[in-house]
């Protein structure tokens, strides 16, 4: 327990410290936001607010887990984590893929950065080496693939028994691949009003604090009573969502609108590649459809736009992703991100009831 309010503590610190000088850097260099001319036309007025602040995001919670591991390590003895390693791995590479998308930005002054196409490549690139690290690295309870059961839902099409150890491994790597592209595209879509993404952030990356947190006492080898979890270094986990939950906490602060600074693709695809990462260290996969349901709609509403579009040359919403749709239908920017937050609070709520109702069956607890 100590060791998780070193992190938190050391997160909350070096983001609120670390921010204001990160927004004082941004403007030396004139690198502030260039925003859509298509866009809600209050937007405008956003032009020149530093951005790349999701810097300061990943060094929290970096430094944050970083303080806390060194701590365990001079009282307890403890060895390295080679699960936090691989979500940090996660987070970081995503956010160094959002890092050149802004700079790119910034660099020709215009709101567009990387191509569609190099996006893509760069987040295939990075969530295969994931992949293949997850695959090669040995942690406490075996490799990954081979421990592919989950808390809420079953698929033994990865165990290596069913298909082989070949196609195990590839349906491994296509697997990572579509989760890790499906995350930081949706939450990289969610962030579009001041504090919308790092607010829905905090509260996602709370419902993973809870859910690494109970799989830490109910781990297998550790638990006395109850169903126990098949999962590497749930406390390290549970550290690593708490730094971030809270860094996103403190850069609420600055964030929120009007933002003196915007987190960037630096921070939205560093967010996305850490709940992907966290999805699956947990074994939790298709519960985080639940626990990050709000950027499910945000990114379906995107789908649903364009789909149609092309198809029928209409559109079902007045802009997409739909925070945009409810700020053309008079809603205050402060009204959508506090109502968004609402609805992403009753997701994570119900995922981790969901959670918790799962170990209960399983624990024989419903009957």
């Amino acid at each position: 327990m100590i060791s998780l309010i070193i992190g938190i503590v050391v997160s909350l610190v070096v983001v609120m410290a670390g921010t204001p000088v990160m927004i004082n850097l941004v403007h030396q260099l004139h690198y502030g936001q260039y925003i859509r001319q298509d866009g809600p036309q209050s937007h405008l007025l956003k032009r020149g607010t530093a951005t790349m602040g999701g810097v300061v995001i990943l060094l929290a919670v970096v430094l944050g887990w970083g303080m806390s591991a060194i701590y365990r390590a001079l009282v307890s003895g403890q060895s390295i984590s080679w699960s936090a390693i691989l979500v940090l791995f996660a987070m970081v590479s995503m956010g160094a893929l959002g890092f050149i998308d802004d700079f790119a930005k910034v660099r020709k002054k215009q709101n567009t950065g990387l191509s569609v196409g190099g996006k893509f490549f760069g987040q295939f690139v990075f969530a295969t080496i994931y992949a293949v690290l997850a695959l090669l690295i040995p942690t406490k309870s075996g490799f990954p693939s081979a421990q592919a059961g989950m808390s809420f839902i079953e698929h033994p099409f990865f165990s290596f028994e069913f298909a082989g150890k070949t196609v195990a491994i590839i349906i491994f790597v296509i697997w990572v691949n579509f989760l890790m592209t499906a995350w930081t595209n949706a939450v990289n879509l969610t962030d579009g009003l001041d504090g919308l993404a790092t607010g829905s952030s905090m509260i996602s990356l709370t419902g993973y604090t809870l859910i690494a947190f109970w799989e830490s006492y109910h781990i297998k080898g550790g638990a006395k009573t109850g169903y126990a979890y098949a999962i590497s270094d749930p406390l390290d986990l549970t550290i690593i969502a708490a730094c971030a939950a809270v860094a996103c906490f403190g850069f609420l602060w600055y964030n929120s609108n009007p933002a003196s600074i915007f987190m960037g693709d630096t921070g939205s695809l560093a967010l996305g590649g850490l709940f992907a990462a966290l999805s699956i260290a947990t074994h939790t996969e298709f519960l985080a459809v639940i626990i990050g349901g709000l950027y499910v709609i945000e990114a379906m509403s995107d789908v649903i736009q364009v789909g149609c579009f092309k198809l029928t040359h209409k559109r079902v919403f007045k802009m997409a992703p739909i925070h945009h749709h409810f700020e053309l239908m008079g809603w205050s920017e402060q009204k959508v991100v506090v109502r968004f937050w609402m609805i992403e609070s009753i997701f994570m709520l119900i995922g981790v009831m969901f959670f918790y109702a799962d170990w209960a069956s399983r624990s024989g607890l419903l009957f």
